[in-house]
């Protein structure tokens, strides 16, 4: 009995991730990479750990042969079109991943199925802070193996397999989970990753590591001359959640009108290009005070041709062209647009601001982050 449970509990070993399915015989010896990230979090926090997790990559580069199994895109908290397929979506629908190889080696989630043999991740590591903290003036940088602070997001099926949301491949089952508590950079972990005997190995809550080196020479060579930017204002209006939160350094409409059309008539712009997730009464309002404003309004088609993940890229990258950019407080979306002009060459004057809320007392401007060659 004892040996017939301990079968069940293994994959038939032709399955087992990281043994080569009949197929795929010829498939490197390298070791897997994979993870995700918390699930409320946006699309562009999600392209943000992904610098985090190439760093580690890098590391783990200079002892073994690894690869990065790109997280399938899906189930975003703005990604809201209705009727729309947006799960399982491989990075090739937003991103050049040749040109991600030519960092560090990337690989689809089905090449991973296909290469190391089925849906079977050997590991899982669940990242978590420390339950009990950490002092000020006693930062150090640990990583430990600790019980569970919150229950992780899995269930145990009959075969004592770890079943979970994987990206939308229901088929997908872990071996082993452990929760690892994290304090500091990235690369942090990679003497556990180096130890490990598992070939696949999947990072849970992966936004917990920090960057290796925010800003240094690594971080802009996994991103992709001087710009002055189209006859426009570039704005990005967060709204919906980070008004539910009640944040005070997001300005009322009325108040962000204000400030609009001051940098209007300071840059003699006629036009500004809006990117917002406002509700339909805010757009509308937006559009009566604004009579110089203009949004990219994809068609139903265009919605379906390239998701919710692509219409906001449009918008960064029309932001990013902009004579004059100005964002939101805290919000990754507004970040990404200020790497993307720092890249371009533009005026860090022109890129790195931000609207004040309305009654914010000390509005203190994002910081500039210069490209490191």
């Amino acid at each position: 009995a004892a040996a017939a449970a301990a079968a069940a509990q293994a994959p038939p070993e032709a399955f087992q991730a990281g043994q080569a399915a009949p197929f795929s015989s010829a498939a490197p010896h390298r070791r897997y990479l994979l993870y995700d990230v918390n699930p409320p979090e946006g699309f562009n926090l999600r392209r943000d750990v992904y610098i985090r997790i190439a760093s580690l990559i890098k590391t783990l580069l200079k002892s073994e042969a690894w690869v990065l199994v790109l997280p399938p895109w899906g189930h975003l908290y703005h990604w809201q079109s209705p009727d729309i397929h947006q799960v399982r979506i491989p990075w090739l629908e937003f991103f050049d991943v040749p040109s991600l190889n030519k960092n560090i080696p990337v690989i689809e989630y089905e090449e991973f199925l296909a290469e190391s043999g089925g849906p079977f991740i050997e590991q899982i590591y669940v990242l978590q802070n420390y339950a009990e903290g950490w002092k000020e003036g006693t930062w150090e940088e640990k990583t430990d193996e600790r019980p569970c602070i919150d229950q992780p997001t899995y269930s145990v099926d009959r075969q004592k397999y770890y079943r979970g949301w994987f990206w939308g491949y229901e088929e997908t089952r872990g071996l082993k989970l452990t929760c690892l508590s994290v304090q500091g950079s990235a690369s942090i972990i990679a003497p556990l990753l180096l130890n490990t005997s598992s070939r696949s190995v999947m990072l849970d809550r992966a936004e917990n590591l920090l960057h290796d080196h925010y800003s240094g020479k690594d971080y802009w060579d996994v991103k992709l001359g001087t710009a002055i930017g189209g006859p426009y204002l570039g704005v990005h209006l967060r709204r919906r959640d980070f008004i539910w939160g009640h944040r005070k350094d997001v300005p009322s409409i009325q108040g962000a009108v204000k400030k609009i059309n001051s940098l209007m008539k300071l840059h003699k712009l006629e036009r500004v290009f809006v990117a917002t997730d406002a509700v339909a009464d805010e757009i509308e309002e937006l559009k009566r005070l604004l009579p110089g404003m203009v949004r990219f309004e994809p068609s139903w088609e265009e919605v379906e041709l390239y998701k919710d993940g692509g219409i906001a890229i449009i918008d960064q990258w029309i932001c990013t062209h902009s004579r004059y950019f100005i964002g939101t407080s805290v919000s990754t979306f507004s970040f990404r647009i200020h790497e993307e002009r720092e890249i371009l060459g533009f005026d860090p004057k022109t890129t790195y601001n931000r609207f004040c809320g309305d009654e914010e007392k000390t509005c203190e401007q994002p910081t500039h982050w210069k490209i490191v060659y």
